[in-house]
C-alpha cells in the first residue's frame, strides 16, 4: 500500500502565518504538521509516499522533509490545485494500480491511522474506507450517510446536513477510485471533489466502509485551530529538562529541550521550550510552545505558539492566545497590565507601546 499526502493548498485562512510558507510546514508542539502525517503513515506500514505539492509550496515542503529517514518520497506537482479528486488524478502515474491511503496534511489524529488502514479489507469486497467523526455542525465539511454498515451517500458542505458524520482527512482507496474520477464534472468553484468521486464509486456498486475516528481529530484550517491543536498535543506532555535552568520555578509538565537556557522565570506547564531558546525574567503559562532559538525576556505569555527564531522582550502586557510566526521581533515599553492577542506572520516586526 502506498501513501498520498496532499500539500498543495496555499492555506489562505491562516494568513498572515502562511504568507511566506505553506501550512503543512507550520509547527504544532514544535513539529511540522506534515511530519505528523508521515509518522502516522509509517506507523501504518506505509513507506512509499507521494507528496502532492503546488508550485508555491514545493520548495518549502521539500526542505521540511529533507531529513526524514525510512521513507521514500515522490513529489507530484498539482498546478493549479483543483480539489482532492484532481490531486488523485495527477498522482495516478505514481499510484498505479495499488491501493493507497490519502492523507490531508493539515489534519491531526490523536491515535494515528493504523485502525483506518486495518479496516480496508479488499478480500471482503471493500473498495474504500473513510474516516468519520461526529461533529455538532458539519455544514462546512463532507457529510456521510451510513446504512447497514456501509456509506450510502456523501454530500459536500450541505446547507442541511443529512447526518452529523463528517469526513475526516484520511481515506483508503483501491484502484477503482481512478475510474470514478475519470470524467468527473467540477463543482461550483471549479474544483473536482473527492466526495463526488466516492459517490460515483458507490453508485456503480462499489463498497465504501466507514470507520469512526478514535480519540480527538483536528483540522488545522484557522489560527484558533493551531492553538487548540497545540493545547491537545501539550496535554499529553511529560516533563523533562535537557537545557539549563537557573533560579526558576517549574510547575507541572514542562519540557526544556537541549541547548535552551531558562533563567529567573516561572514556567507553568504544560509548556514546551524549544532547542536553543533563551528565557529570562519571564512568565510562560500553560499550553505555550516556544520554538527553537526563541528569545523571551521581561515578558509574559500563555496559551500561545511562538515560531522559531522569534524574539519577545519588554512587554508590559501579558500575551495571550497568540499565534506568532517565525523570525518575528516584538518589543514594548510598558508596566501597565493588560492583554494582547496577536496573529503575526513570519519575519514581522512589532513594537507595542502602552499609555
Amino acid at each position: 500500500m502506498k501513501g498520498l499526502i496532499l500539500a498543495a493548498g496555499l492555506g489562505t485562512r491562516l494568513r498572515p502565518i502562511t504568507s511566506l510558507r505553506p501550512k503543512p510546514t507550520i509547527s504544532v508542539a514544535n513539529k511540522p504538521l506534515i511530519h505528523y502525517a508521515i509518522d502516522n503513515l509509517r506507523s501504518a506500514g506505509v513507506t512509499e509516499i507521494g507528496v502532492v505539492v503546488g508550485v508555491a509550496t514545493e520548495v518549502s515542503i521539500r526542505e521540511v522533509l529533507a531529513d526524514i529517514e525510512g521513507v521514500q518520497f515522490e513529489f507530484i506537482t498539482q498546478d493549479p490545485p483543483l480539489g482532492l479528486a484532481h490531486a488523485v488524478k495527477v498522482a495516478q502515474p505514481f499510484l498505479g494500480d495499488e491501493s493507497f491511503i490519502m492523507y490531508l496534511s493539515d489534519n491531526l489524529f490523536e491515535r494515528g491511522v493504523d485502525y483506518v488502514a486495518e479496516a480496508f479489507k479488499p478480500a471482503e469486497g471493500v473498495n474504500a474506507v473513510l474516516a468519520l467523526v461526529t461533529v455538532p455542525d458539519p455544514r462546512a465539511l463532507g457529510v456521510a450517510v451510513v446504512e447497514n454498515g456501509r456509506i450510502a451517500r456523501l454530500v459536500e458542505k450541505p446547507k442541511v446536513p443529512p447526518s452529523n458524520l463528517a469526513v475526516a482527512g484520511v481515506y483508503v482507496f483501491d484502484a477503482s477510485i481512478h475510474d470514478a474520477i475519470e470524467g468527473l464534472e467540477p463543482g461550483a468553484k471549479g474544483e473536482y471533489q473527492i466526495t463526488d468521486a466516492i459517490q460515483r464509486l458507490i453508485d456503480s456498486g462499489g463498497t465504501v466502509a466507514p470507520v469512526l475516528v478514535e480519540g480527538w481529530w483536528k483540522d488545522t484550517g484557522k489560527s484558533e485551530d493551531i492553538l487548540d491543536a497545540n493545547r491537545l498535543m501539550l496535554a499529553a506532555l511529560r516533563g523533562s529538562v535537557d537545557g539549563l535552568v537557573e533560579n526558576c520555578e517549574l510547575v507541572g509538565e514542562v519540557v526544556i529541550e537541549q541547548g535552551a537556557e531558562v533563567r529567573n522565570s516561572t514556567i507553568f506547564g504544560p509548556a514546551l521550550i524549544g532547542k536553543g531558546a533563551k528565557v529570562d525574567r519571564a512568565y510562560v503559562g500553560p499550553f505555550t510552545t516556544l520554538g527553537d532559538e526563541v528569545t523571551v525576556s521581561d515578558a509574559e505569555l500563555e496559551y500561545s505558539v511562538v515560531g522559531a527564531g522569534s524574539s519577545i522582550s519588554s512587554i508590559g502586557a501579558r500575551i495571550q492566545a497568540s499565534l506568532i510566526g517565525e523570525d518575528v521581533v516584538i518589543t514594548g515599553h510598558a508596566n501597565r497590565p493588560s492583554t494582547h492577542r496577536l496573529i503575526v506572520g513570519d519575519e514581522s516586526r512589532i513594537e507595542l507601546q502602552e499609555g
